[in-house]
């Protein structure tokens, strides 16, 4: 039976993180269940940096940004000893189960701790959307407002200025919120992960454009594909026309989560205590179609890249 529950988020922060904390401990309390709040993710698990959690200290989060319990990338917790360690400090703190909050990396932390015989759920929180099992990660909705708030005010002076504008976004490995703030913007080119970088061919495609009589351009990529500064040095002295990098960074993670963020966490951290409830253990949870689903955490993990907004992707490998 369970009587206590800890909580912990891990990996990169995501706007809507505080709204499934506020969640559980809700849904908890009044299932008579006990919360508890792991500071720091796996390290502070490893450390046995735990505090408790209750209606009082949560009622004013669903609103924040961050987590309040903060977040670190703990790369040793791969190792057995660690594991070990941090289920052997859960149950001297009377923890029976676990819940955790994050992306792919999260997941595969508590998979090792549910393979070992401990009670864990997996709630997926991270604005890369890149999480198998979901059509939305916590984090992601807000993060694309973000960003689609940051292009708009960048076209005003790409078109004042009649310059080509690239615009770096965060994502990892998945093209999601390229993609999405491409079509919300109205950019001209994007440049994803899931499809071959023809540098040549974007530029060919940029000075066809231009002789088109285009004045200006936005050009949207995912990071890590490229550098986007020598890029921007590329096109310009292909093109003759000024060219400039922006990288958004961290801004994109930042600021209290959407309304869309906010009902999400709150609907997937009151399943994650169902499940636990009705002793459903090793489940990451996920919405289709708008209905909350679980997934076991050996699934998500087997299709560990989720795959993209293929249906908005046009047979042109840059341009909408």
């Amino acid at each position: 039976m369970i009587k206590k529950i800890a909580v912990l988020t891990s990996g990169g922060d995501s706007p809507g993180m505080n709204a499934a904390i506020k969640s559980i401990v809700q849904i908890s309390v009044k299932n008579k269940i006990k919360v508890s709040g792991i500071l720091d993710g796996y390290l502070g698990l490893c450390k046995n940096n735990i505090i408790e959690l209750n209606e009082s200290n949560v009622s004013n989060i669903i609103n924040q940004g961050g987590t309040i319990l903060r977040t670190a990338r703990y790369k040793n917790f791969c190792k057995k000893k660690e594991v070990k360690i941090a289920i052997k400090n859960m149950k001297k703190n009377n923890i029976d189960a676990l819940i955790v909050i994050g992306g792919n990396g999260t997941y595969i932390g508590a998979y090792k701790i549910h393979k070992m015989g401990f009670p864990c759920i997996g709630i997926p929180g991270t604005i890369d959307n890149d999480v198998s099992g979901t059509d939305y990660t916590i984090g992601y909705s807000t993060a694309l407002e973000t960003i689609v708030q940051s292009i708009d005010k960048l076209k005003d002076t790409t078109c004042s200025h009649q310059r080509i504008s690239i615009v770096e976004i965060m994502g990892r490995k998945c093209g999601d919120l390229t993609i999405s703030s491409s079509i919300a913007c109205s950019c001209e080119f994007f440049i994803i992960p899931e499809m071959l970088y023809d540098e040549k061919k974007l530029i060919y495609n940029i000075q066809n454009s231009i002789k088109k009589g285009k004045t200006h351009l936005i050009i949207v990529i995912t990071e890590k594909i490229c550098d986007v500064r020598k890029l921007a040095e590329k096109i310009e002295l292909k093109t003759k026309k000024e060219t400039r990098a922006t990288i958004l960074g961290h801004i994109q993670r930042g600021g209290a989560p959407v309304a869309f963020d906010r009902i999400l966490a709150s609907r997937m951290g009151f399943y994650s205590v169902q499940l636990l409830l009705n002793n459903k253990f090793g489940k990451c949870i996920g919405i289709k179609n708008n209905k909350i689903i679980d997934n076991n955490f050996s699934y998500a993990l087997k299709f560990f890249k989720k795959k993209s907004i293929k249906e908005l992707i046009t047979n042109n490998l840059y341009k909408l």
